[in-house]
């Protein structure tokens, strides 16, 4: 075999192997976990919550339009179906709730995706983003780069990233993390706090859960909750409820 060929053999070789390892992860990154059957049923629009599949799901009052609104980004390859039973419960309260599809499954591919959501909702005042797990931080830097279009931000087990200093941000902050969390432990949660204001509320959900931000079955890392998932959602769900009643007072 001359050099020539030989070249054109490893650079074919090269291109296989490139190929291969791409094609694994979209696979990888498009088996989203979730939604359990608790969640496909928060799906369904009813007397109070009208539901609407549009760049994933949008959560609305009925009875009026809502002038506060919620953008959450799923976790790393979590189906947004999967937060329903949360997003629906906040928006029985008066709130839009927005769960952005995201490509493969990975809010870092599509961080700004909450800037759709804005322009296609021009009657909310108030926006807050705020997202579970890599989400979270995702919109932790969504955020950090459009401080003129949020008013606050919700970290569900979840911290920004070093990149995304909000320390002097004019914005209102909770961090929800949970006392058995075996993927955003605590130490790392309380941790990012000197990259949120100072006035940044910390909220721990003792015997919660990282899978308990969601309905979609145990997580590999994670560890086991000591509390219900309906008992997590409750207070997970209060907590991001006292930062959106507070915005606009």
């Amino acid at each position: 075999m001359d050099k020539r060929s030989l070249l054109k053999w490893i650079l074919a070789g090269l291109a296989g192997i490139i190929l291969a390892a791409g094609l694994g992860f979209v696979i990888w990154a498009g088996a989203a976990a979730g939604p359990d059957p608790a969640a496909a049923e928060a799906l369904e629009s009813g007397q109070f919550v009208l539901v609407e599949e549009w760049e994933g799901w949008v959560f609305q009052p009925r009875g009026g339009a809502a002038v506060r609104g919620l953008i959450l980004y799923p976790g790393g390859r979590v189906a947004p179906a999967s937060y329903a039973p949360l997003a629906r419960a906040i928006a029985r309260e008066g709130f839009l709730v927005a769960i952005p599809e995201m490509p493969l499954n990975l809010a870092v591919l599509n961080p700004g995706a909450a800037g759709k959501v804005i322009d296609r909702f021009p009657e909310v005042e108030f926006w807050v983003v705020g997202g579970h797990s890599l989400g979270g931080a995702m919109a932790a830097q969504y955020a950090a780069r459009n401080l003129d279009q949020v008013e606050g931000l919700v970290l569900w087990a979840s911290y920004p990233a070093e990149s995304s200093d909000l320390s002097e941000a004019d914005l209102a902050v909770v961090s929800i993390y949970a006392s058995r969390d075996g993927l955003a432990s605590p130490e790392e949660v309380l941790s990012s706090r000197s990259r949120l204001p100072s006035d940044a509320e910390f909220v721990e959900i003792t015997g919660g859960n990282h899978a308990g931000f969601g309905y979609y079955g145990p997580q590999r890392g994670d560890q086991g909750a000591k509390i219900s998932q309906e008992e997590q959602t409750r207070l997970v769900v209060k907590a991001t409820l006292e930062l959106l009643i507070s915005l606009g007072d």
